[in-house]
Order: structure tokens, then sequence, then C-alpha cells
């Protein structure tokens, strides 16, 4: 496992936003009394949802507001790599799967497009709108290749396709995700090929069953 450290330089103070600190303790609430830091993984989302990554003050704010060691949240953060630890482009983080299915079927092109469009991997472009990163499977392999923007799954990719989604988004688009061939689901290429028969689902071809005539209860 590599060793996870946080940003050498980082902000003064951190701070809930009002709503963050509102669903922080809505969960918080959905544990027994006593059991708040049952919690600290969503809020440590919550937090990286608000700032884009989460910072040292951050993980301190946390603890307070759990009652929880810094040190504990210290190591829950360092470990989980959903976690950003340095800021991250102000538009998109874009996670580029390149395990072998991805890679099998192109990702290599992609990670390509990344490092020519948007700079080095691991740090913000140039412009500060990506971070870009190679990430292990997402599960999404019979889409591959495919990258995770945001919050959202990005599949069956193609360099060119690929390129005009990072130009959408540095336009301020929120492109559609999904299938960039229009797959439905995880469904073959081209569309389903098994149980297609509409007829198969609207009830036309169920068959009356009745109920048989149970003996009645032997008396003991």
């Amino acid at each position: 496992m590599s060793v996870r450290r946080l940003a050498e330089i980082q902000p003064e103070s951190f701070a809930f936003a009002p709503a963050t600190l509102k669903a922080a303790k809505r969960w918080m609430e959905n544990f027994p009394a006593g059991r708040q830091a049952s919690a600290v993984i969503a809020i440590l989302w919550l937090v990286q949802k608000q700032e884009g990554w989460v910072c040292e003050p951050a993980i301190r704010a946390v603890a307070e507001l759990l009652g929880m060691p810094v040190i504990r949240v210290l190591e829950i953060a360092t470990f989980y790599t959903m976690f950003m630890l340095e800021p991250v482009g102000a538009t998109a983080l874009v996670q580029v799967c390149g395990t072998t299915p991805c890679q099998l079927r192109g990702a290599e092109a992609l990670l390509a497009v990344c490092k020519a469009k948007l700079g080095p991997r691991d740090h913000v472009s140039a412009d500060g709108k990506f971070t870009w990163q190679e990430v292990e499977c997402m599960g999404a392999c019979a889409n591959a290749p495919m990258a995770a923007i945001n919050d959202y799954y990005y599949e069956d990719l193609t360099p060119e396709s690929f390129e005009k989604l990072l130009d959408d988004f540095a336009a301020g688009k929120k492109p559609k995700p999904g299938s960039a061939i229009g797959r439905q689901g995880s469904a073959p290429q081209g569309g389903p090929i098994a149980l297609t028969d509409p007829a198969l689902y609207d009830g036309s071809r169920a068959k009356p069953f009745a109920i048989p005539n149970l003996p009645a209860k032997e008396k003991a």
C-alpha cells in the first residue's frame, strides 16, 4: 500500500458550511448515543464535497464534532484513497481506470489524452480546472474503457470522445454520464440479444394458477 500524507501547504482554518454541518448532524443522528464516530467516513466525504479535498484543519474539525481523537480521523482520511489529501482542480477530478479490462480496451490512450491536455498526474492543471489520476478497477469492466469524473462514470470511451468530454467540462458544461456509445446499462454493444420479445413482460403469456384445495387439518 502506498504511503498517503497530508499536503505540505495547509489552510489556516476550516469551517463547515451551514448545509454541510446540517448534513453532518443528520448523519450523526443515524447512530445511537455514544456511537457518532460511526459517521466519520460520511462526514469526511461531506467535507470533501465542500472543499474539493480534505485538509488538516478539517480533520481536526471533524474530530471535534464527533468527539474523536484527531489521530483516529487522520488514520481514516489517509487510509481511504477516496479522500483527496491535496487540492484538486476546481472543475473536475478525473480518475481513469487503468486495470486490465480497461487497459485491453484502450485505457492507455485515455491516459495519454490526460497527459497531453491536463499535464502531470496528481497535480492541478495549469488552468486550475482539472486534476487527473490513474486508479484501480471501478467495477465498470463491461463498458471499458471508462473514467470517473467527479461523481459520475463515463464509459465506452475513445480518445476522441474522451477529449471532447474534457473540453465540455472545461467550457462549463455538464456532460451526461454513462456510455459514450449509447449502450443500455451493461448490455452487449448494439443492444440486448436475449429476452427481447415484449410479450415476455406484458403478462399476456401468464397462465392462471389455481390454488389447490388443501385437506382439512385432521382432528387430534
